[in-house]
């Protein structure tokens, strides 16, 4: 048998910054005669947003498939629906609840398309976040046991594409969503003529897989990027749910010593009680517990993911909690994707591009 080790693929070099800070950043549209007051960020990774007179959308699990993907933010509006992954959600802010990775094929193209679309929207006054599911946590400690092969696939693809880019970060990851699709069909040609030696591709896209995740890799910098509980406004976007011990713990504390573990700044084990839990999810949140939670933290409802929802988003406790995984990708349910639109303290559902404007469900916080 072949075997390989991490010397036989080309290592990039770290992408993080050696120092995690705390910031406060704002952007707008730049637009004159503009009413509407720039988006603030505070925390690194982002934690508290203030995006004044902005319509919100929540995208839900998107676990590693593209075209789910492209077909929710499409829905939502914020997608432009020719092929050309534009931006066209104006001054909008999209939040996507976590766990783009695994049970599907082009996770890397899925995050480069969420970087690309924060790039654009930003350039417009709108922003794009992201928060961690427990799937982003169980890769970069180097659990890959719901990683599809074709993932395997894309993470050699990716490294080897790296290599040609020499390393460019940036300009690399924000393009890859836009060259994955011929990296894969060529892939697939070449597997076919050497389909005896798909278990030496496969021990490559494993290595490849744990450069690119492992603390301080560059993807698992990439994450680190990103909150595990995020409010904007007056909401709370977290992955699998927040309770009162964690906003005790001081959730923007929780999102540093993540990012910095996830970038390799620190060991987990030093520090054990770190709280991941916050990236998982709960089958039932007792609403006493839950507004204690809100009102500690001066939020009016929660967001959260990662259990699919078979019967479709929903919420629940007079809506001051939304669940919004769907398991639209074809690695869960394979369901018809559905998002949820936040305007003016109004929340509804959308679940198809028609009736994207109609009043599906909406609730009026006051």
């Amino acid at each position: 048998m072949v075997s390989l080790c991490l010397n036989s693929l080309p290592l990039p070099p770290s992408s993080c910054p050696q120092k995690l800070t705390e910031t406060s950043s704002s952007f707008s549209n730049g637009s004159i005669g503009t009413a509407l007051k720039p988006i603030v960020v505070n925390g690194n990774p982002p934690t508290f947003v203030s995006a004044p007179g902005r319509r919100i959308v929540a995208v839900g699990d998107l676990h590693g498939d593209l075209d789910q993907a492209r077909y929710a933010l499409e829905m939502a509006g914020v997608l432009s629906s020719d092929g050309q992954d534009l931006w066209t959600g104006e001054d909008a802010v999209l939040v996507q609840l976590g766990d783009v990775l695994d049970r599907g094929d082009d996770e890397i193209a899925i995050l480069s398309l969420l970087r690309s679309l924060d790039i654009q929207a930003k350039a417009k006054g709108g922003a794009v976040f992201q928060v961690n599911g427990n799937h982003e946590t169980m890769n970069v400690e180097g659990d890959f046991r719901y990683v599809e092969s074709g993932a395997f696939d894309e993470c050699a693809d990716f490294l080897e594409y790296l290599n040609d880019y020499e390393y460019d970060w940036n300009e690399a990851f924000v393009r890859w969503c836009g060259v994955s699709r011929i990296w894969k069909d060529e892939r697939k040609m070449s597997r076919n003529h050497w389909g005896p030696w798909n278990l030496v591709e496969r021990q490559k896209g494993v290595i490849a897989r744990s450069v690119l995740f492992r603390p301080g890799g560059p993807l698992a910098c990439e994450l680190a990027r990103h909150a595990v509980a995020l409010k904007v406004n007056d909401w709370i976007f977290c992955h699998g749910g927040l309770l009162p011990h964690h906003v005790a713990y001081g959730i923007e504390k929780m999102n540093k010593e993540v990012s910095q573990w996830m970038r390799g700044l620190i060991e987990e084990d030093t520090n054990r009680n770190m709280p991941f839990i916050a990236t998982k999810g709960y089958d039932s949140v007792i609403n006493a517990i839950l507004q204690e939670t809100l009102q500690a933290l001066g939020a009016k409802a929660m967001v959260v993911g990662h259990t699919p929802q078979f019967s479709g988003a929903n919420c629940e406790y007079n809506c001051s909690i939304w669940r919004i995984d769907v398991g639209m990708s074809s690695g869960v349910l394979n369901s018809r994707p559905e998002v949820l639109e936040i305007r003016d303290d109004k929340a509804r559902v959308i679940r198809s591009k028609r009736n994207r404007f109609s009043e599906l469900q909406m609730v009026d916080y006051i």
